[in-house]
């Protein structure tokens, strides 16, 4: 779409078709086992151009992601995986590292030029602040990037168990950017299934005030 076109121009806004909801939510799974079907880096780059134009505040586009692809990569992350994540990970055709920049607040001249929203972040007296706001924008974008690798027809296998510290260390030295949860990504291997989990209903979670 134009980035410059005119919010009037815009087509009517429709609800998603069935099958396309039940590819992105109501019938996706998480996936902890895989074909063996490489993922090309051309889908990877296509699934960073569809993530990255969900919304943050004031665009301030904190995700930073690892694509760990290559064997060496592989090893390297191992060590650091909790015992029962190890083996899915391993044979995943790719992990996301899915992290946050704490320096954000560094792009916001070039990403949300119409305010001085850098000054809102600058300086040691915000850097609470700052974290904050990376953890919270970069989950959202992590959130968005499992979407939109759904829509593009990756299976996705989100997780924690592992060690940020050493994950940090090994993947992002040097930098300003921290882990903040991994997905393995591929094609699923749908044999190979746990029955879903119960989800709350609208009354146990949700209030209309």
């Amino acid at each position: 779409m134009n980035e410059n076109m005119d919010a009037k121009t815009l087509p009517e806004q429709k609800s998603l078709d069935q099958n396309a909801l039940d590819r992105i939510f109501l019938q996706a799974r998480t996936h902890n086992a895989w074909q063996e079907r490489p993922v090309p880096d051309s889908l990877l780059r296509r699934l960073w151009e569809t993530a990255r134009m969900g919304p943050t505040s004031a665009n301030c586009l904190p995700m930073r992601l690892v694509f760990v692809k290559s064997e060496e990569a592989k090893e390297q992350l191992r060590p650091h995986l909790s015992k029962g994540n190890v083996e899915k990970t391993m044979k995943a055709p790719v992990t996301a590292i899915i992290g946050y920049d704490t320096e954000f607040h560094e792009q916001l001249p070039r990403l949300f030029p119409h305010a001085d929203a850098r000054s809102w972040f600058a300086g040691e007296a915000k850097q609470q602040a700052r974290e904050e706001n990376a953890f919270r924008n970069g989950s959202l974008q992590g959130a968005y990037l499992i979407i939109a690798a759904r829509a593009l027809g990756l299976g996705c296998g989100p997780m924690s168990g592992f060690s940020n510290q050493g994950v940090d260390k090994t993947f992002f030295a040097g930098t300003t950017v921290r882990s903040n949860f991994l997905c393995n990504l591929g094609y699923g291997d749908p044999s190979v299934l746990h029955d879903r989990l119960p989800r709350l209903e609208f009354d146990e979670a949700c209030r209309i005030t």
